[in-house]
């Protein structure tokens, strides 16, 4: 299970950090990522913790945004700076075993809401 924590609301130019907790999985032989949904549109990919300091970004976010993980507390972030009105949307963490493409562990999702 993963269970997403950190969302709120912040003005344009902010920062949040998200939290995702995993349970029930091997969490080092997992890749973590996260995804948002904004308001009226289809899930999107955000980035995502390949391990090894091979993290990887959608454009819309690098320079921007920062993944991290910490394998002993089973937890991956995303530290979200400089946040825009377009980054508004609901963001949820996931996890795929290192050996698949299938994003099969999904959390709950946590709402980020950036307006002045």
């Amino acid at each position: 299970q993963l269970q997403a924590s950190g969302g709120g609301w912040v003005q344009p130019g902010g920062s949040l950090r998200l939290s995702c907790a995993a349970s029930g999985l091997t969490f080092r032989t997992h890749i973590m990522g996260w995804f948002r949904q904004p308001p009226g549109k289809e899930r999107e990919f955000v980035a995502n913790d390949l391990g090894r300091g091979m993290p990887g970004y959608s454009d819309s976010v690098k320079g921007r945004f920062t993944i991290s993980r910490d394998n002993a507390k089973n937890t991956v972030y995303l530290q979200m700076n400089g946040l825009l009105p377009e980054d508004t949307a609901v963001y949820y963490c996931a996890a795929r075993h290192v050996s698949t493409s299938n994003w099969r562990f999904w959390g709950q999702g946590t709402l980020v809401t950036v307006s002045s």
